[in-house]
Protein backbone atom coordinates (compact mmCIF):
# COMPACT_ATOMS: atom_id res chain seq x y z
CA UNK A 1 0.00 0.00 0.00
CA UNK A 2 1.34 3.70 -0.92
CA UNK A 3 1.70 5.98 2.02
CA UNK A 4 -1.88 8.42 1.42
CA UNK A 5 -2.25 10.45 4.54
CA UNK A 6 -5.00 13.84 3.47
CA UNK A 7 -3.50 16.73 5.66
CA UNK A 8 -5.96 18.24 7.91
CA UNK A 9 -6.16 21.57 8.42
CA UNK A 10 -3.89 22.35 5.34
CA UNK A 11 -5.08 25.77 4.38
CA UNK A 12 -5.41 26.93 7.94
CA UNK A 13 -1.76 25.80 8.78
CA UNK A 14 -0.12 27.47 5.75
CA UNK A 15 -1.86 30.40 6.52
CA UNK A 16 -0.94 30.26 10.65
CA UNK A 17 2.48 30.01 9.55
CA UNK A 18 2.74 33.24 8.15
CA UNK A 19 5.85 31.45 5.63
CA UNK A 20 8.59 33.94 5.16
CA UNK A 21 10.12 32.67 1.65
CA UNK A 22 13.44 32.78 2.35
CA UNK A 23 12.79 31.15 6.24
CA UNK A 24 13.67 27.77 7.92
CA UNK A 25 11.19 25.36 8.21
CA UNK A 26 10.43 22.04 10.14
CA UNK A 27 7.81 19.75 9.43
CA UNK A 28 8.24 17.45 12.61
CA UNK A 29 5.76 14.89 11.47
CA UNK A 30 6.64 14.33 7.78
CA UNK A 31 3.98 12.25 6.80
CA UNK A 32 3.13 11.83 3.19
CA UNK A 33 4.50 15.12 2.96
CA UNK A 34 1.29 17.14 2.32
CA UNK A 35 2.20 20.68 4.87
CA UNK A 36 5.49 20.32 3.91
CA UNK A 37 4.64 20.18 -0.06
CA UNK A 38 2.47 23.53 0.74
CA UNK A 39 5.22 25.11 2.48
CA UNK A 40 8.42 24.25 0.05
CA UNK A 41 6.36 26.01 -2.86
CA UNK A 42 6.17 29.07 -0.94
CA UNK A 43 10.07 29.49 -0.45
CA UNK A 44 12.49 31.30 -2.66
CA UNK A 45 16.13 31.02 -3.04
CA UNK A 46 17.42 30.96 0.55
CA UNK A 47 14.75 28.72 2.28
CA UNK A 48 14.43 25.78 3.30
CA UNK A 49 12.32 23.01 4.97
CA UNK A 50 13.38 20.03 7.00
CA UNK A 51 11.14 17.26 7.55
CA UNK A 52 11.14 14.48 10.55
CA UNK A 53 9.28 11.40 10.61
CA UNK A 54 9.92 8.22 12.29
CA UNK A 55 7.94 6.03 9.92
CA UNK A 56 10.42 5.01 7.64
CA UNK A 57 7.53 4.53 4.71
CA UNK A 58 6.58 8.11 4.79
CA UNK A 59 10.44 9.03 4.73
CA UNK A 60 9.99 6.83 1.73
CA UNK A 61 6.73 8.63 0.23
CA UNK A 62 7.33 11.90 1.46
CA UNK A 63 11.06 11.89 0.03
CA UNK A 64 9.36 11.21 -3.50
CA UNK A 65 6.63 13.85 -3.40
CA UNK A 66 9.19 16.87 -2.07
CA UNK A 67 12.20 15.40 -4.51
CA UNK A 68 11.34 18.34 -7.22
CA UNK A 69 12.43 20.81 -4.84
CA UNK A 70 16.07 19.29 -4.35
CA UNK A 71 18.57 20.99 -2.15
CA UNK A 72 15.65 23.20 -0.72
CA UNK A 73 14.48 19.83 1.58
CA UNK A 74 16.04 17.50 4.15
CA UNK A 75 14.81 15.04 4.91
CA UNK A 76 15.65 13.33 8.59
CA UNK A 77 14.16 9.86 9.58
CA UNK A 78 13.76 10.71 13.31
CA UNK A 79 11.51 11.82 16.24
CA UNK A 80 10.37 15.60 16.81
CA UNK A 81 11.31 15.42 20.24
CA UNK A 82 14.84 15.51 18.76
CA UNK A 83 14.56 18.50 16.48
CA UNK A 84 17.00 20.71 18.44
CA UNK A 85 19.69 17.56 18.15
CA UNK A 86 19.32 17.41 14.54
CA UNK A 87 19.08 21.11 13.19
CA UNK A 88 22.57 21.02 15.88
CA UNK A 89 23.93 18.28 12.76
CA UNK A 90 23.10 20.69 10.23
CA UNK A 91 24.47 23.88 11.98
CA UNK A 92 20.74 25.43 12.51
CA UNK A 93 19.98 27.03 15.63
CA UNK A 94 16.82 28.81 15.34
CA UNK A 95 13.92 29.03 12.48
CA UNK A 96 11.16 30.52 11.47
CA UNK A 97 8.27 27.73 11.73
CA UNK A 98 7.18 24.37 12.58
CA UNK A 99 4.41 22.59 11.75
CA UNK A 100 3.41 19.15 14.19
CA UNK A 101 -0.09 17.02 12.90
CA UNK A 102 -0.23 14.72 15.57
CA UNK A 103 -1.72 11.12 15.93
CA UNK A 104 -1.50 8.37 13.41
CA UNK A 105 -1.50 8.24 9.72
CA UNK A 106 -4.45 7.22 7.64
CA UNK A 107 -1.62 5.06 6.24
CA UNK A 108 -1.11 3.50 9.06
CA UNK A 109 -4.66 2.61 10.42
CA UNK A 110 -5.38 1.27 6.62
CA UNK A 111 -2.11 -0.77 6.43
CA UNK A 112 -3.92 -3.88 7.97
CA UNK A 113 0.14 -5.40 8.89
CA UNK A 114 1.11 -2.35 10.65
CA UNK A 115 -1.57 -3.48 13.73
CA UNK A 116 -3.07 -0.13 14.71
CA UNK A 117 -6.70 -0.72 13.96
CA UNK A 118 -9.53 -2.85 15.42
CA UNK A 119 -10.59 -3.06 11.91
CA UNK A 120 -8.43 -5.55 10.66
CA UNK A 121 -7.38 -9.45 12.00
CA UNK A 122 -3.74 -9.13 12.56
CA UNK A 123 -0.63 -9.64 14.75
CA UNK A 124 -0.71 -6.48 17.72
CA UNK A 125 2.01 -3.80 16.79
CA UNK A 126 1.28 -0.49 16.78
CA UNK A 127 4.81 1.04 16.33
CA UNK A 128 5.09 3.92 14.49
CA UNK A 129 8.77 3.75 14.36
CA UNK A 130 8.92 -0.01 13.65
CA UNK A 131 13.59 0.25 14.69
CA UNK A 132 12.01 0.17 18.45
CA UNK A 133 11.42 -3.05 20.01
CA UNK A 134 8.33 -2.18 22.29
CA UNK A 135 5.22 -3.46 20.48
CA UNK A 136 1.55 -3.56 21.59
CA UNK A 137 1.88 -6.82 22.24
CA UNK A 138 4.17 -6.54 24.80
CA UNK A 139 1.97 -3.93 26.58
CA UNK A 140 -1.32 -6.31 26.36
CA UNK A 141 0.40 -9.16 27.49
CA UNK A 142 3.47 -7.62 29.88
CA UNK A 143 1.90 -4.79 32.03
CA UNK A 144 0.12 -5.81 35.48
CA UNK A 145 -3.67 -4.84 35.39
CA UNK A 146 -3.00 -1.64 37.38
CA UNK A 147 -0.65 -0.59 34.56
CA UNK A 148 -3.15 -1.90 31.80
CA UNK A 149 -6.08 0.33 33.76
CA UNK A 150 -4.03 3.14 34.53
CA UNK A 151 -3.03 3.62 30.25
CA UNK A 152 -6.90 2.43 29.28
CA UNK A 153 -8.30 5.01 32.28
CA UNK A 154 -5.75 8.02 31.02
CA UNK A 155 -4.82 7.87 27.52
CA UNK A 156 -8.47 5.99 26.21
CA UNK A 157 -10.76 7.85 28.74
CA UNK A 158 -12.64 4.39 28.73
CA UNK A 159 -14.83 4.19 31.91
CA UNK A 160 -14.95 0.32 31.50
CA UNK A 161 -11.08 0.74 31.72
CA UNK A 162 -11.01 -1.37 35.28
CA UNK A 163 -12.96 -4.19 33.58
CA UNK A 164 -11.16 -4.28 30.37
CA UNK A 165 -8.05 -4.32 32.27
CA UNK A 166 -9.30 -7.35 34.32
CA UNK A 167 -10.20 -9.10 31.71
CA UNK A 168 -7.12 -9.01 29.66
CA UNK A 169 -5.42 -10.19 32.26
CA UNK A 170 -7.53 -13.07 32.85
CA UNK A 171 -7.36 -13.73 29.07
CA UNK A 172 -3.71 -13.84 28.60
CA UNK A 173 -3.60 -16.64 31.90
CA UNK A 174 -5.08 -19.73 29.12
CA UNK A 175 -2.46 -18.32 26.00
CA UNK A 176 -0.91 -14.92 25.09
CA UNK A 177 -2.99 -12.44 23.48
CA UNK A 178 -1.91 -12.03 19.93
CA UNK A 179 -4.03 -10.53 17.29
CA UNK A 180 -6.08 -7.46 17.33
CA UNK A 181 -9.02 -9.90 16.83
CA UNK A 182 -8.15 -11.56 20.34
CA UNK A 183 -8.17 -8.20 21.53
CA UNK A 184 -11.29 -6.80 20.23
CA UNK A 185 -12.88 -10.31 22.25
CA UNK A 186 -11.94 -9.53 24.90
CA UNK A 187 -12.58 -5.69 25.38
CA UNK A 188 -16.64 -6.38 23.77
CA UNK A 189 -16.74 -8.90 26.68
CA UNK A 190 -15.72 -6.49 29.36
CA UNK A 191 -18.03 -4.07 28.47
CA UNK A 192 -21.78 -4.13 29.14
CA UNK A 193 -23.98 -5.16 25.82
CA UNK A 194 -26.24 -2.15 26.30
CA UNK A 195 -23.09 0.17 26.16
CA UNK A 196 -21.16 -1.41 23.14
CA UNK A 197 -22.55 0.78 20.53
CA UNK A 198 -22.14 4.13 22.10
CA UNK A 199 -19.00 6.17 21.42
CA UNK A 200 -18.54 4.13 18.36
CA UNK A 201 -16.89 0.84 18.17
CA UNK A 202 -15.95 -0.53 22.12
CA UNK A 203 -12.41 -1.36 21.09
CA UNK A 204 -11.53 1.89 19.68
CA UNK A 205 -10.27 3.83 22.79
CA UNK A 206 -8.29 0.59 24.49
CA UNK A 207 -7.03 0.82 21.21
CA UNK A 208 -6.06 4.45 21.46
CA UNK A 209 -4.67 3.92 24.78
CA UNK A 210 -2.26 0.98 23.88
CA UNK A 211 -1.00 2.82 20.73
CA UNK A 212 0.02 6.24 23.08
CA UNK A 213 1.66 4.08 25.34
CA UNK A 214 3.33 2.08 23.24
CA UNK A 215 4.56 5.09 20.98
CA UNK A 216 5.09 7.30 24.20
CA UNK A 217 3.49 10.11 22.31
CA UNK A 218 2.18 12.06 25.26
CA UNK A 219 5.27 11.88 27.04
CA UNK A 220 7.25 13.22 23.95
CA UNK A 221 4.76 16.08 23.49
CA UNK A 222 4.92 17.06 26.92
CA UNK A 223 8.96 16.75 27.04
CA UNK A 224 9.07 18.75 23.55
CA UNK A 225 6.96 21.76 23.64
CA UNK A 226 9.17 24.61 25.47
CA UNK A 227 12.13 23.10 23.51
CA UNK A 228 10.60 23.38 20.12
CA UNK A 229 9.07 27.12 21.24
CA UNK A 230 12.68 28.17 22.24
CA UNK A 231 13.90 27.11 18.86
CA UNK A 232 11.55 29.68 16.93
CA UNK A 233 12.98 32.90 16.14
CA UNK A 234 11.43 35.64 16.96
CA UNK A 235 8.08 35.92 14.92
CA UNK A 236 8.56 32.99 14.47
CA UNK A 237 5.17 30.53 14.96
CA UNK A 238 4.71 26.66 15.53
CA UNK A 239 1.31 25.33 14.67
CA UNK A 240 0.20 22.00 16.16
CA UNK A 241 -2.73 19.87 15.31
CA UNK A 242 -4.31 17.38 18.00
CA UNK A 243 -6.75 14.66 17.42
CA UNK A 244 -7.98 14.49 20.99
CA UNK A 245 -8.86 15.82 24.03
CA UNK A 246 -5.43 14.91 26.16
CA UNK A 247 -3.03 16.14 23.34
CA UNK A 248 -4.63 19.44 23.08
CA UNK A 249 -4.98 20.23 26.61
CA UNK A 250 -0.91 19.53 26.63
CA UNK A 251 -0.17 21.91 23.90
CA UNK A 252 -2.98 24.58 25.11
CA UNK A 253 -1.47 24.63 28.55
CA UNK A 254 2.15 24.57 27.34
CA UNK A 255 1.15 27.39 25.10
CA UNK A 256 -0.48 29.67 28.14
CA UNK A 257 2.28 28.78 30.47
CA UNK A 258 5.15 30.05 27.39
CA UNK A 259 3.06 33.57 26.87
CA UNK A 260 2.26 34.10 30.92
CA UNK A 261 4.74 36.75 32.37
CA UNK A 262 4.73 36.97 36.40
CA UNK A 263 3.89 33.46 37.81
CA UNK A 264 4.45 34.61 41.71
CA UNK A 265 1.35 33.94 43.34
CA UNK A 266 -0.71 36.86 43.73
CA UNK A 267 -0.12 37.98 47.12
CA UNK A 268 3.47 38.71 46.59
CA UNK A 269 3.87 42.43 46.71
CA UNK A 270 6.92 42.00 43.77
CA UNK A 271 7.70 40.00 41.46
CA UNK A 272 10.28 37.29 42.43
CA UNK A 273 10.55 34.56 39.57
CA UNK A 274 11.97 36.41 36.83
CA UNK A 275 10.05 34.74 34.44
CA UNK A 276 9.59 36.18 30.78
CA UNK A 277 6.80 35.76 28.49
CA UNK A 278 8.04 34.04 25.10
CA UNK A 279 5.49 35.31 23.08
CA UNK A 280 1.89 35.32 22.72
CA UNK A 281 -1.15 32.62 21.97
CA UNK A 282 -2.03 33.28 18.49
CA UNK A 283 -5.58 31.12 18.83
CA UNK A 284 -7.48 32.29 21.70
CA UNK A 285 -9.90 29.12 20.74
CA UNK A 286 -8.21 26.13 18.50
CA UNK A 287 -8.96 26.45 14.54
CA UNK A 288 -11.67 23.35 14.13
CA UNK A 289 -12.04 21.91 10.40
CA UNK A 290 -14.76 23.60 8.12
CA UNK A 291 -17.79 21.78 7.35
CA UNK A 292 -16.86 20.62 4.02
CA UNK A 293 -13.68 19.11 4.97
CA UNK A 294 -15.46 16.84 8.03
CA UNK A 295 -17.47 15.74 5.41
CA UNK A 296 -14.90 15.04 3.00
CA UNK A 297 -12.62 13.46 5.37
CA UNK A 298 -14.74 12.16 8.35
CA UNK A 299 -10.80 11.58 10.76
CA UNK A 300 -10.55 15.63 10.73
CA UNK A 301 -13.70 15.79 12.91
CA UNK A 302 -11.65 15.42 16.17
CA UNK A 303 -8.82 18.13 14.81
CA UNK A 304 -7.70 20.89 16.53
CA UNK A 305 -4.86 23.51 15.63
CA UNK A 306 -3.31 25.56 17.93
CA UNK A 307 -0.80 28.30 17.02
CA UNK A 308 1.70 30.29 19.02
CA UNK A 309 3.79 33.30 17.92
CA UNK A 310 7.65 33.76 19.70
CA UNK A 311 8.05 37.72 20.41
Amino acid sequence: MTFEHRSVLLDETIEGLKINPTGLYVDGTLGGGGHSLEIVKRLKEGGRLIGIDQDGVAIEAAGAKLSPFGDKVSIVRGNYRNTKEILAVMGITDIDGMVLDLGVSSYQLDTKERGFSYRFDTSLDMRMDTRQSLTARDIVNGYDEGELYRIIRDYGEDKFAKNIAKHIVLARQAKPIETTQELNEIIKAAIPAKFRAQGGHPSKRTFQAVRIECNRELEVLKESLEELIDLLKPQGRLCIITFHSLEDRIVKTAFRQAANLCICPPGFPVCVCGKVSKGKVITGKPILPAENEMEENPRSKSAKLRIFEKT
